[in-house]
């Protein structure tokens, strides 16, 4: 191992984040950030921006296809994934978001909050194989120009933590792991997982006192835990993809811990709470109640989970850097994105 790679690992260890094995020779699957030009990204509503796969599709005049951009959010403006596409990107970067707010990775696994919610499971199986897999008429996708990420298991956290039940959470993985090979199958080839953010911090959690926050705490651990396995394992099975993490964990807290830290978030003044005038949404991105104390946007929680769109936008820079650094980069200790700060 060189020092740096040491240097590297040793951060991780730190952190308490995982390391990852040793680097393996590039392959002709990523194309670089600057390469890309397609998207599939699956999850829940931190990724949602409201996307019908029957509705108009992607196109180089209007990357996102439908809604009209930035979309249908949790964020109160865009989310992670319109900053990517619009701001961020190294490219046309022409995005099919089938994320679905309140999603888990398989609704008869982990009930979600109501039964209209379109799981992982269904976003690979019902809407993205049958419309835009590798039989699918509308293909328009190459392996080598194109990304599918995933950011899921907020949910799945969130609606089971208080079980403490490893055989459920045995059961997602099984099936995680089954949807991501169903991708493989399909054409994919350069994958990106974001793991779970502290929803221990969330004014949802932090509410129902400090048993909540810790069982919640090591129930996101265990899960972030399995997402760096799933990620490894997926790299090790497949030696043609090119596997990518990305820790909002981390990312995360540095923000709750100091806004400052991410020049995107350094106007937050709350970050424990959120106010009820806000927690709809508003109509400016700006709006301020008296009441509430400081504008939306100076809080990081919009409501009881969902953080605000300069915290998304935080997320979206620091990933942007992370892929653009990655042009001939298929380790995933390389491609693990990294405390700097």
């Amino acid at each position: 191992m060189t020092r740096i790679s040491a240097l590297i690992a040793a951060a991780l260890s730190a952190s308490g984040a995982q390391a990852f094995p040793a680097p393996r020779q590039a392959n002709a699957s990523w194309p670089g950030f600057g390469g890309l030009q397609y998207w599939f990204s699956f999850g829940d509503s931190y990724t949602q921006t409201g996307f019908d796969v029957n509705g108009t599709q992607p196109s180089a005049d209007n990357p996102f296809g439908n809604p009209t951009y930035p979309g249908w959010t949790s964020s109160n403006g865009p989310n992670w994934v319109g900053y990517l596409t619009y701001k961020y990107n190294a490219s046309l970067l022409q995005t099919y978001n089938l994320a679905y707010g309140g999603a888990t990775v398989d609704s008869a696994l982990v009930k979600p909050y109501a039964d209209t919610v379109i799981s992982l499971k269904q976003q690979v199986e019902d809407e993205f194989v049958p419309k835009y897999g590798s039989a699918a008429a509308s293909k328009v996708w190459e392996s080598d120009n194109t990304l599918f990420s995933v950011w899921i298991g907020i949910n799945d956290v969130g609606n089971s933590y208080w079980s403490q039940n490893t055989t459920l959470i045995d059961a997602i993985f099984t099936q995680y792991s089954g949807l991501v090979e169903q991708l493989y199958t399909s054409g994919a080839r350069n994958f990106l997982f974001l793991n779970v953010p502290p929803i221990e911090r969330s004014p949802l959690t932090t509410g129902q006192g400090e048993d909540s926050v810790s069982l919640e705490k090591t129930a996101v651990a265990d899960f972030n835990e399995r997402i760096t396995n799933l990620a490894t394992s997926l790299e090790e099975k497949h030696a043609d993809t090119s596997v990518f993490t990305f820790d909002t964990y981390t990312l995360f807290n540095q923000i709750l811990d100091d806004p400052t830290s991410h020049t995107q978030t350094a106007a937050l003044k709350n970050t424990t709470g959120y106010c009820t005038d806000y927690e709809n949404g508003t109509s400016e991105q700006n709006t301020t109640v008296a009441a509430c104390g400081v504008p939306v946007n100076e809080y990081f929680w919009l409501n009881t989970l969902h953080p605000t769109f300069p915290v998304h936008d935080a997320v979206a820079s620091e990933l942007s850097k992370q892929l653009s650094s990655c042009t001939n980069c298929t380790s995933t200790i390389r491609r693990r994105w990294q405390l700097t700060r």
